[in-house]
């Protein structure tokens, strides 16, 4: 098997990827890892971190572990401490090592700087440019949608706010498959016609249902008629280029889809009534949203709950913002009390009714609790979100950590998620909490 970079590879046409014989659709995995493992610049003085050369070296035997089980055919990790970044890896292949691919497909290296969709860790963005209007004044979350958007005031929907939509609190938690046509992601007008057609499924501000996909798009449409600009130049021009940086926004320019890893069913088939559950949740079967994601429209478009395209190392970048109070690198983007309302808690191990668990809730963050988290144990301040399957993104102000990481395989129900929960467990227990001396940001308790 041969190896290209990323820079010489063509940009593939990616209808649709085959099943394979192999029921658990694991992918090869080299006996060397060192083979297929690359590294960024780290953090050397650790223990200035209140860190260990050794307590690093045990969270990525986690990552190691969690790429041995065969369903994750590419995983980056970076972790950074106190703003520094003790940890910024990946493994595996971005394209090329698929459960389906040829044993003589041409392979591409993961490196940490290999860009990743993530899916509805996407909401971040867009819940951080909502807020950073409302800090404007060009919107209120408590407002109702319609106020912004007239013609959203039917079947219901008129008593539907903003912060409904990112608590996930507003009843319309799906749209049609219609709605899913690549060549009309881009339809400003298509698409509005299905967010002002859809019914909602419960009273607003009644049920927690989260909201996939359908919220990302009502608030993009908000933005562009209080700013008069589109939600990815809003991003680009008030967050992303200001702080200098390379990728984060809704997906890529036509020149660099081809560096994007390609997303690969992994994993044992979802099964009723998760496949069920998943795809009212989603909106189409789980390996349809998977494969349609490597699709250069999806790639070049705008879904704003769901196609933002960047690397481990600047997604814990953009939560280290969070984490700083706003301000980074000297640039001021967000006030802190800005912050904290955002990550306020809105719903308390309620039951979600679109992805039927327990989750707490802020306005459009996911938060940790004290014990069971998507982001370890005892993490009752650490807010972030999961992107589709394994991807997540968070920031934990008890211990100053900000961190993303990224996975190309998408499993449902699997094996290997013990190995996931010990991986988050691991950064949690190798990153003791930190003394509050109220010298960064949100290391204040709120």
């Amino acid at each position: 098997m041969s190896l290209i970079s990323l820079e010489s590879l063509p940009v593939p046409s990616i209808p649709r990827l085959p099943l394979v014989p192999d029921p658990l659709r694991r992918i090869r995995v080299p006996r060397d890892l060192g083979s297929v493992t690359a590294r960024s610049s780290e953090a050397s003085d650790l223990r200035a971190l209140g860190m260990t050369a050794s307590g690093v070296e045990r969270i990525w035997a986690g990552v190691e572990r969690l790429y041995r089980s065969g369903f994750y055919p590419a995983i980056a990790l970076c972790v950074r401490r106190e703003g520094q970044v003790v940890l910024d890896r990946a493994i595996g292949h971005a394209r090329g090592n698929g459960p389906a691919d040829r044993k003589d497909a041409v392979l591409t290296p993961a490196t940490p700087q290999t860009p990743f969709v993530i899916f509805s860790a996407s909401k971040v963005m867009t819940t951080v440019v909502t807020h950073l209007l409302e800090e404007r004044g060009l919107l209120h979350v408590g407002d109702r949608v319609c106020e912004y958007i007239p013609e959203y005031a039917v079947h219901g929907k008129q008593v539907i706010t903003i912060e409904q939509l990112l608590s996930h609190r507003a009843g319309v938690p799906n749209l049609p498959a219609d709605a899913f046509d690549l060549d009309r992601f881009s339809d400003r007008g298509f698409m509005l016609e299905m967010l002002c057609a859809a019914k909602p499924r419960s009273r607003p501000g009644k049920l927690l249902s989260y909201h996939a996909v359908s919220g990302g798009f009502i608030i993009a449409e908000i933005v562009r008629r209080v700013t008069g600009r589109d939600i990815r130049t809003v991003l680009r021009q008030e967050i992303l280029k200001p702080l200098g940086f390379r990728w984060g926004n809704y997906g890529v320019s036509a020149r660099d889809v081809g560096r994007v890893a390609l997303s690969y069913p992994t994993g044992p088939l979802a099964l009723p009534p998760l496949s069920t559950v998943l795809g009212r949740a989603l909106g189409l079967p789980v390996d349809e949203v998977t494969v349609r994601s490597n699709d250069r429209r999806f790639l070049t478009g705008v879904v704003p709950s769901g196609n933002v395209v960047t690397t481990a190392n600047e997604l814990s970048r953009f939560f280290e913002l969070l984490l700083a109070g706003g301000e980074l690198d000297g640039v001021r983007i967000l006030e802190p009390r800005t912050i904290r309302r955002a990550i306020s808690e809105r719903a308390f191990r309620e039951i979600d009714f679109s992805l039927m668990a327990p989750l707490r809730h802020a306005s459009g963050f996911m938060l940790g609790a004290s014990a069971f988290s998507l982001f370890g144990p005892d993490t009752d301040e650490a807010f972030g979100h999961l992107g589709f399957t394994n991807v997540l993104g968070w920031a934990d102000p008890e211990r100053a950590l900000s961190v993303g990481l990224m996975t190309s395989g998408k499993p449902m129900l699997h094996p290997a998620l013990g190995d996931l929960w010990l991986l988050t467990r691991a950064i949690g227990q190798e990153a003791p909490k930190v003394p509050r001396t109220g010298k960064r940001g949100l290391s204040l308790a709120r």
